[in-house]
């Protein structure tokens, strides 16, 4: 039996909510795990270039998984890539919960991203074929709010049980949760989909595997080594070559892994554009925040992650709502409205003090995310809107791994304008104190100075930060102008089955 995604077809419900509820645990457990990683770094004895890799290494696998999720995803059942992929995230997880020594938790990190990359894409593309254009974005909002209550409760559901149990508990308290929705899998889903004879190129998985993987990890590591560091620049080229070399060998193939192809649909390549420019600005919130107000501020773990809380709730909240305004008013309105919002606030953040009070960063924060939340979704299904049917999992795959990359870019050039900044402001600032000072100051004074002078420097390292985020954002805004309310590209008559085929399950 045949699942069309004709306006008169009815969206298998059962079937997305498994995956939601799949998508949801993989998202809540790696905002979970970022506030215990000082806890990790104590009790396994490692440093902080070390204990990143956690993160870093669940992108890198992220990075090089999603790219081959378009070919997955034409070539196997929903059911069979949902089982493979909760069936590796919840063994990763349960050897995550008993791993005594870093490098067994590590690979138990990169088993559940190996999980986690197919989970996405896979829900995506069946959002796509389950509901005509016209009802996509309160589909698409009602699934963001699901996917939004993670980082919502992520944080603050961290801090409450490092402080009351071990960090192992994390891993622990998904494992059940994991199981029982890959049982709920199993029984529910049912294996339609004829079997399609297409092959996976070798050669092209490892292209895209040294191009994606060299970016992320050269960008991921340009915080920590600098810019300077053959380890980072070395990768980076090397990410670029292969990437240029993959892309070249995806055009001239009638069936390639990732189908670059796509770009050629104006509003999809200008969603592509801003999404990523978005992503870049917003990890300098997620990142240069924590930062604020854990180092400069003594805020402890649970408070800043319930500073963090309603800004995620009024983007989980704004979620549906923005679904059926875009299905109303288009990608256009929202997006700039949003963008508009989004500027502004970041520009606001660039003006932080010592003094700064709780009150005004979680209101600053919360309008920030308001805006934000008028601008992903929005813009991602305008342009997976234009997109012939055949190209939904390329599309997809495409958006995610875009994703992954520009976060990376955006992490490492904001970490690199912090740090450099922080050093030309402390030099500024200790020149400008020894120069007004009366006296020699005794070696407690100097300490005391030393100290402030670190807080002053590190404050207007993040500022300029922002200021950088705030350009980026900026960037967003203008070519949010350029967006249309996309129709979906005619296909061919003899792709109707492949448009059939893409929506059974």
């Amino acid at each position: 039996m045949e699942h069309s995604i004709e306006k008169t077809s009815r969206p298998q419900y059962g079937i997305l909510a498994v995956l939601m509820i799949g998508a949801f645990i993989a998202f809540l457990n790696n905002t979970l795990l970022n506030i215990a990683l000082p806890s990790i770094m104590k009790d396994l004895k490692v440093d902080a270039s070390t204990v990143q890799w956690l993160t870093t290494g669940f992108m890198l696998v992220n990075g090089i998984m999603i790219p081959t999720t378009a070919f997955l995803i034409q070539k196997y059942s929903v059911r069979r890539l949902f089982l493979i992929a909760m069936s590796l995230f919840t063994i990763g997880t349960i050897i995550a919960g008993v791993a005594h020594v870093f490098p067994i938790l590590l690979a138990a990190r990169m088993v559940q991203a190996s999980g986690s990359a197919i989970m996405m894409p896979l829900l995506m593309n069946v959002m796509l074929v389950s509901f005509p254009v016209e009802k996509r974005g309160a589909a698409m909002g009602v699934f963001g709010l699901i996917l939004m209550a993670a980082p919502a409760i992520g944080p603050t559901l961290s801090g409450w049980i490092i402080e009351h149990y071990d960090w192992r508990m994390l891993f622990h308290f998904v494992t059940p949760i994991a199981v029982v929705v890959l049982l709920i899998g199993y029984f529910l889903l049912k294996d339609k989909k004829e079997k399609v004879n297409i092959r996976l190129d070798l050669f092209s998985l490892c292209l895209s595997t040294l191009g994606f993987g060299g970016l992320l990890y050269g960008f991921s590591s340009a915080g920590s080594k600098g810019w300077d560091s053959p380890q980072v620049y070395g990768t980076i080229l090397v990410g670029v070559v292969a990437l240029v070399w993959f892309i070249l060998r995806q055009l001239k193939m009638d069936m390639p892994m990732l189908n670059f192809r796509i770009f050629k649909y104006p509003m999809f390549a200008l969603s592509s554009s801003i999404t990523m420019v978005v992503n870049m600005a917003m990890f300098s919130g997620m990142l240069l925040i924590p930062i604020y107000v854990q180092t400069i501020r003594g805020i402890s773990p649970m408070d800043a992650g319930l500073m963090m809380l309603p800004g995620a709730l009024v983007m989980a909240v704004m979620s549906p709502v923005t679904g059926r305004l875009f299905d109303k008013f288009g990608g256009r309105v929202l997006a700039a409205t949003g963008l508009l919002i989004t500027t502004v606030t970041t520009y606001y953040f660039s003006k932080l003090t010592l003094d700064t009070t709780y009150t005004h960063l979680v209101l600053l924060n919360a309008v920030r995310m308001f805006g934000m939340s008028m601008v992903m979704m929005p813009v991602s299904t305008n342009g997976l809107n234009q997109l012939p049917a055949r190209f939904y999992p390329h599309g997809t795959a495409m958006n995610n791994t875009l994703n992954q990359v520009s976060g990376a870019i955006g992490t490492a050039l904001l970490v690199t304008v912090m740090s450099n900044r922080t050093e030309t402001h402390a030099a500024e600032i200790a020149a400008d104190a020894m120069k007004h000072a009366a006296a020699q100051p005794t070696p407690a004074a100097l300490a005391e100075m030393k100290q402030q002078i670190a807080m002053k420097a590190m404050l207007e390292g993040i500022n300029d930060a922002f200021f950088i985020a705030t350009l980026i954002a900026t960037v967003a805004l203008i070519l949010s102008l350029f967006i249309k309310r996309s129709k979906p590209a005619e296909d061919r008559p003899q792709e109707r089955q492949a448009k059939q085929q893409l929506a059974e399950n």
